[in-house]
């Protein structure tokens, strides 16, 4: 058999497939052709991009101002209900659908990558669950999204220094004070010397009030010389 019949096998195999079990776009839901991966192309170069990685004063900063002091904060892309935004983070957080985060990990990492606001980092901290949710979620989407960014930026990734060890409520349908009060004091680190002198850059799936990142930051903002970054992968206007 050779290499080429080899190859229109192969192709053929993945028609047959897909002619059952189409691989779709997870923002739109149309069927994918075989050089589009996760989403359409058309998806794609729509992707509602926030630019905020070029500026260091932008809107995502601005939430934290006067909470915490942080080097640098942004999102990739703006969340809206209904929106392909919305799909997208569903597919990963309750479809389990961990190639999503990985893949818009790996493009947000590649922009980030373009801002001497995020040239230092030392390592990328995905914002932890609680082992007990964890286990019932089976993964952290959290970690999936620090994945593709790792890649990306080269950095490693530290999942298990920075410890949730308290074990609360959903914050979706919290008010801002309930929000922050549900998460205050709730995180810690294990060992403080393995982040001294480090630039962290702490990661969550979607910024809505910024309780839960700004909670993860105070024990790292504790550790001497240790400056602190945040990123989420989209942002969701209150």
């Amino acid at each position: 058999m050779t290499k080429k019949s080899t190859l229109f096998d192969r192709l053929w195999i993945t028609d047959f497939i897909n002619l059952f079990f189409p691989n779709v776009c997870h923002a739109c839901g149309n069927v994918l052709n075989q050089q589009e991966e996760i989403i359409c192309t058309s998806c794609y170069f729509k992707l509602p991009k926030t630019g905020f990685h070029k500026h260091k004063d932008n809107i995502i900063s601005e939430i934290f101002w006067g909470r915490i002091e942080l080097n640098a904060a942004t999102s990739f892309l703006f969340f809206n209900k209904g929106g392909k935004v919305q799909n997208l983070m569903h597919a990963l957080k309750y479809k389990g659908n961990k190639e999503v985060g990985i893949y818009l990990g790996r493009l947000f990492g590649l922009e980030l990558k373009e801002s001497p606001l995020f040239r230092s980092l030392d390592f990328i901290i995905p914002v932890p669950l609680h082992p007990k949710k964890q286990f019932k979620r089976g993964f952290n989407q959290s970690t999936v999204i620090a994945k593709g960014l790792g890649e990306a930026l080269e950095i490693p990734i530290s999942s298990d220094n920075l410890i949730r060890q308290t074990h609360t409520s959903t914050q979706t349908k919290k008010a801002r004070y309930d929000r922050w009060k549900n998460v205050k004091g709730v995180f810690k680190v294990e060992n403080e010397s393995i982040f001294e002198g480090k630039h962290l850059l702490l990661v969550d799936d979607v910024l809505t009030t910024g309780a839960t990142l700004e909670a993860c930051a105070h024990p790292l903002l504790e550790i001497r010389n240790t400056k602190v970054s945040v990123v989420t992968l989209a942002y969701a206007q209150v």
